[in-house]
């Protein structure tokens, strides 16, 4: 049964991927001949300052916007999983920016936080009206701030769903034991989402490894390299520099740290992560 999953993974992932692997130890341009270089890519990646930069900047982003999306999403969740009729028209205006790509999302930003012509600019309010995509310290919060607006409400989702998978019979005898609404979030609900908070960082732990177009289309990698991430030097290096030996090494680096990361937290979830949240389970 999971034969033609298999074949489909490796026709569409595996192969691509050794192609890659094969391309970090090549000269080519991108249009030429390939020629055979060893592991001269890789010592000049590895000893690049802009490189290293990069990877600090995609780690920055990673756990800043994690800081960030990890409690809201988790309490937007949890909020919206409750069965009242406002909660319903709420968790609908939340997720409305799962509807929209990252381009236009990015766009939108983009003109809103512009100084001269932005909604700061436009409202006359002079504490907002700043070079937000201009300054090297700003862009990071901006990128970080739009990250999250972007995925929140995904993660929301994901929290949703693992909130309604809670039994209801865990709340009701707390509550005849006197817990309050705040201790049976920290004593039932919490420890309940455990493995589904771990999936949720797992996918924005990979997701911020490959983070690109939102932050291309925002800031191309500037001012100067502020926003210079791996995906953002690997696509650099690529297809404005021509160099696609470097750019296969950058793009081996963020699988390779991506696969480690997710498996060091799904560790996290002990010998149990395949376990039912369900009552007596």
């Amino acid at each position: 049964m999971a034969l033609p999953a298999l074949l489909f993974f490796a026709f569409f992932g595996g192969v691509p991927l050794v192609g890659v692997v094969l391309l970090s130890f090549t000269q080519w341009d991108g249009i030429g001949a390939i020629s055979w270089l060893g592991i001269g890519n890789w010592t000049s990646v590895l000893a690049d300052p802009v490189m290293w930069k990069a990877m600090g900047l995609t780690f920055g982003i990673m756990v800043f916007s994690w800081a960030v999306q990890t409690p809201l999403a988790l309490l937007l969740g949890v909020f919206t999983a409750g069965t009242q009729k406002y909660r319903a028209f709420l968790a609908v205006l939340y997720f409305l920016p799962l509807l929209m790509s990252a381009a236009a999302i990015s766009i939108a930003f983009k003109a809103l936080l512009d100084p001269n012509f932005g909604l700061a600019a436009t409202l006359g309010i002079p504490i907002l009206v700043q070079n937000w995509l201009g300054s090297p310290t700003l862009v990071l919060f901006v990128v970080i701030f739009v990250l999250s607006w972007m995925y929140v409400p995904f993660h929301s989702l994901i929290y949703q769903g693992g909130a309604r998978q809670i039994p209801k019979t865990m709340y009701e005898a707390a509550s005849i034991d006197g817990a309050g609404t705040v201790r049976q979030f920290f004593s039932i609900t919490l420890p309940q989402l455990k493995h589904t908070i771990i999936t949720s960082s797992t996918l924005m732990v990979v997701g911020s490894m490959t983070t690109f177009d939102l932050i291309w289309i925002l800031t191309a990698g500037g001012p100067g390299n502020a926003t210079r991430v791996l995906a953002v030097d690997m696509y650099l290096r690529g297809f404005r520099a021509n160099e696609m030996g470097p750019a296969s090494v950058i793009a081996v680096l963020i699988v390779l740290i991506g696969l480690l990361l997710a498996q060091l937290l799904q560790r996290l979830g002990g010998k149990d992560k395949t376990s039912s949240q369900m009552e007596g389970m």
